[in-house]
């Protein structure tokens, strides 16, 4: 009975140690919350490229807004691929995997929406 309970201590202490350098902003993180906020802009100036205004924009012509959405997008989505791809882990390990997700996800949204105002702009201008 004792040997059992040396042994569980040092696993659990492992364990413990392990669960605790996670908590914190670890580089896989960083890298997928930075490619979630990049995909993220490339939604918003996708639908900023997309709405009609009745001024002159504050951001540039359509077709600029449209170009910025699309290579926002597509950083965006690339990082998150390549996050997805390193991640030796699933959610909760540090590796990033959840924003990797949420930024391949927002990467294909911005990617789509800056093409259409893209498509949109060439034909109106």
């Amino acid at each position: 009975m004792a040997v059992e309970s040396v042994f569980a201590a040092p696993a659990a202490v492992h364990v413990a140690v392990q669960s605790a350098a996670t908590t914190g902003l670890t580089s896989g993180r960083l890298v997928g919350t930075t490619a979630a906020v990049v995909a993220l802009a490339g939604v918003v100036m996708g639908g900023l490229a997309l709405a009609r205004s009745a001024h002159r924009p504050a951001f540039g012509t359509r077709r600029n807004r449209a170009l910025t959405a699309l290579a926002a997008g597509l950083v965006g989505l690339v990082m998150g691929v390549v996050n997805l791809t390193v991640a030796d882990g699933g959610p909760g390990t540090g590796n990033g995997v959840v924003a990797g997700a949420m930024a391949l996800a927002l990467g294909l949204i911005g990617t789509a929406l800056g093409g259409l105002a893209l498509t949109r702009a060439r034909r109106t201008g």
